[in-house]
């Protein structure tokens, strides 16, 4: 477990984020990918 999510991470598993987490984590992850912050998964998904 690297704990940072990357944009890897994030493209490999676009498809279950979307299905278990909304279209609103998603487009929070590709956010946060898009402006080059650190942070976690879990980060994400707690600020909704």
């Amino acid at each position: 477990m690297r704990g940072v999510i990357t944009g890897r991470d994030v493209m490999q598993n676009v498809a279950i984020i979307y299905r278990e987490f909304g279209v609103r984590c998603l487009a929070r992850c590709l956010w946060v990918l898009a402006i080059g912050k650190r942070t976690t998964f879990l980060e994400v998904v707690s600020e909704f």
